[in-house]
């Protein structure tokens, strides 16, 4: 599966000069929403992913996503296991389970995100669920950005990278693009201004 077109094809690989959710800039942006704004290619990606899990035999009782990327990515997934699917939101900068959303001790989660870049929100994710009792068995997203190492992927875990080295990610592709400090950034120096495409901060 040729991931990358999958994103070009959505207008979803863009170019230009972006600020990332971790600060840092980039010549590059993944817009997941572009991609899984189609159903049947939401499908088709999720369908995928979910092979690569069920081949490693972990068991999994629930996915969960941090809100507000991960949300459909994570639907979709949860739907190809045949499993249950909840979410987590952040609540005055805390990352949260609400809206009656329950964990029961011992369930075994999976924390999926659509990209995952160094983890943090995933993370976030992992801690909220665990503190109510729940085991996070693995990670997974549609793409990874270069800083963790996933199954099967040819891209050594970065330092940056904040997903747990003893679970196992699982994602589709490596997009493994440059990435700059705001005090480093080539494109600032060039006098462009740095856009936020995503979620947060718009």
């Amino acid at each position: 599966m040729d991931v990358a077109q999958i994103y070009k094809d959505a207008n979803a690989l863009l170019e230009g000069h972006f600020l990332l959710s971790s600060g840092n800039h980039s010549q590059f942006y993944l817009q997941s929403a572009k991609v899984l704004e189609d159903p049947k290619v939401a499908q088709i990606l999720a369908d995928e992913l979910a092979k690569q899990i069920k081949a490693s035999g972990i068991e999994i009782d629930t996915v969960c996503s941090p809100a507000l990327g991960g949300i459909v990515a994570g639907y979709e997934l949860a739907r190809s296991l045949g499993v249950r699917f909840i979410f987590t939101e952040r609540v005055n900068g805390e990352m949260t389970l609400r809206r009656g959303f329950e964990v029961k001790k011992g369930e075994k989660l999976l924390i999926c995100e659509d990209i995952i870049t160094t983890g943090g929100s995933a993370v976030e994710a992992m801690k909220a669920v665990e503190a109510l009792g729940g085991e996070v068995v693995a990670f997974a997203a549609l793409a990874n950005r270069g800083f963790c190492e996933r199954v099967g992927g040819g891209i050594k875990r970065k330092p940056e990278a904040k997903l747990p080295s003893n679970k196992p990610f699982f994602a589709l592709t490596d997009f493994d693009f440059e990435m700059y400090s705001p005090e480093a950034c080539p494109l600032c120096k060039n006098g462009s201004a740095a856009i936020k495409p995503g979620s947060r901060g718009n």
